[in-house]
C-alpha cells in the first residue's frame, strides 16, 4: 500500500477554503488530529465557530481532498465544536454563564433589527449553540412577543434577588415585557434605563450561554454607551436596509462601536429586495447594495442579505420567528447562513486577541 505522511494530509486539507471561516481548517486551527492507520485515516476536527448543519457536507467535502492521497484506505473525519470565550476588556468582569456577548445594533428604527435579532439567536441555536437574548430596548421591548410569552408571564427568581431567564424554542430570554404590563410605558430618565437594563443583564442566572444576543434600542444613546463601557461586549452586528437615511444611521452606530473599542462583525441588510408572492418578480424597494458599499467603506462585511417578505412578518408576530416555523424554507436558510458566518468571524476574532478598556474623551471645540 503506498506511503502517506502527515504532512501530505495538512497539504490537501489545507486546500480546502470553508465558506464561513473563509480560510482552511487547517489555518484556522481547527485541524485536531490525524491519525494514518493500514486501512483508515482518520481526522479529527474541533471547530470554534457552530455550523452542525454543514457537518455532513464538510465530512464530504474534505473526504474528497484526502481520498485520491488515501489509496485504498477508508476515509474518516470527525467534527466536533466547542466555542470558546472571548476574552474581553481587562477590567471588565465576564458575565456569569455567558462565553460571548453580541450587540445586534441599528442607526435607527424600523429596519427589523429585532426580528433579525430573534432569528439570528434561533438560527445560532440551530447550528448546535446555546444561545441567550437579552431585550434591551426598555422602552419599546419586542422580543417577548416575538418570541410567543403569554401576557403576565413572568420570570421566576432565586435566592430572592436573581432572575431565571424565560426559555423558549431552546432560547433563554430576559426583557422588561416580563416586569411590566406591556401597556405600561416606561416614563423614565437616561440613567433609569442604563440601571434598569444593567439589572436585567446582571441579575439573569444565564445558564452556560455560547451566545447573548443583546437587542439594542436605536440610536447611539445611554444604553449603548452604559453596554460599552461596562460590559464586556465580544461583537457588534449592525442591521440596515438599502436606504440611504438608513445607512447613514446605521454609519453611526459602526462609528460609536469603533470609538468605544468594539469590533464590527459586519452588516446585515435587511429588507434588500421585495420577492412578489404572486410572480416572484424582485425589486429593490429601498436601493440597491446600500449594505455593501458601506462594509467597504469602513473594512468589515456584508453578512448577508435578507428579503422584505410578508412570511418573516407574520411568523414572527406569531411568535414563532422563520427559522422556527419553517426551518427548510429560503429565508431560515439565510438566517442560518448569517449565524454561521458570525459565529466564524467571532472566532477569528477571538484568535486575534482581545480588546482593550478604552477611554472616551469628550472636546468641546
Amino acid at each position: 500500500m503506498t506511503a502517506i505522511t502527515q504532512a501530505q494530509i495538512e497539504a490537501a486539507i489545507d486546500a480546502y477554503v470553508d465558506p464561513d471561516l473563509k480560510q482552511s481548517l487547517l489555518a484556522a486551527g481547527a485541524v485536531q488530529q490525524i491519525e494514518i492507520e493500514e486501512h483508515r485515516i482518520c481526522v479529527q476536527l474541533q471547530l470554534k465557530h457552530v455550523c452542525a448543519s454543514r457537518h455532513q457536507a464538510l465530512r464530504q467535502a474534505l473526504s474528497e481532498q484526502v481520498q485520491p492521497l488515501a489509496a485504498e484506505r477508508q476515509v474518516e473525519i470527525g467534527i466536533t465544536q466547542q466555542v470558546e470565550a472571548h476574552p474581553g476588556p481587562k477590567k471588565l468582569p465576564g458575565l456569569a454563564g455567558v462565553k460571548n456577548i453580541i450587540a445586534v445594533a441599528s442607526g435607527k428604527g424600523g429596519v427589523g433589527k429585532s426580528t433579525t435579532t430573534v432569528n439570528l439567536a434561533l438560527a445560532l441555536a440551530a447550528e448546535g449553540a446555546r444561545v441567550g437574548i437579552l431585550d434591551a430596548d426598555i422602552y419599546g421591548p419586542s422580543q417577548g412577543m416575538m418570541l410567543g410569552v403569554a401576557e403576565g408571564e413572568r420570570p421566576e427568581t432565586a435566592e430572592e434577588k436573581y432572575f431565571k431567564p424565560i426559555v423558549r424554542h431552546g432560547l433563554q430570554s430576559m426583557s422588561m415585557s416580563y416586569l411590566v404590563d406591556e401597556n405600561t410605558p416606561m416614563v423614565w430618565r437616561g440613567p433609569m434605563v442604563s440601571g434598569a437594563m444593567q439589572q436585567l443583564l446582571n441579575q439573569t442566572l444565564w445558564q452556560d450561554l455560547d451566545y447573548l444576543l443583546i437587542d439594542m434600542p436605536p440610536g447611539t444613546g445611554d444604553i449603548q454607551l452604559t453596554l460599552a463601557q461596562r460590559v464586556p461586549v465580544s461583537a457588534a452586528v449592525i442591521v440596515t436596509t438599502p436606504q440611504d437615511i438608513a445607512l447613514l444611521d446605521a454609519k453611526k452606530g459602526i462609528e460609536m462601536f469603533r470609538k468605544v473599542d468594539i469590533p464590527v462583525l459586519g452588516i446585515v441588510e435587511n429588507m434588500s429586495v421585495h420577492i412578489c408572492s404572486n410572480c416572484g418578480h424582485e425589486e429593490a424597494l429601498f436601493g440597491a447594495n446600500g449594505g455593501e458599499r458601506i462594509a467597504d467603506q469602513y473594512e468589515t462585511e456584508l453578512l448577508g442579505q435578507l428579503p422584505l417578505a410578508l412570511t418573516i412578518r407574520e411568523q414572527t408576530d406569531a411568535g414563532k420567528p422563520t427559522v422556527i416555523a419553517d426551518p427548510e424554507s429560503a429565508h431560515a436558510q439565510r438566517y442560518k447562513a448569517i449565524a454561521r458566518r458570525v459565529s466564524a468571524a467571532l472566532a477569528e476574532k477571538n484568535s486575534q486577541g482581545g480588546n482593550f478598556v478604552p477611554n472616551i474623551a469628550v472636546e468641546i471645540d
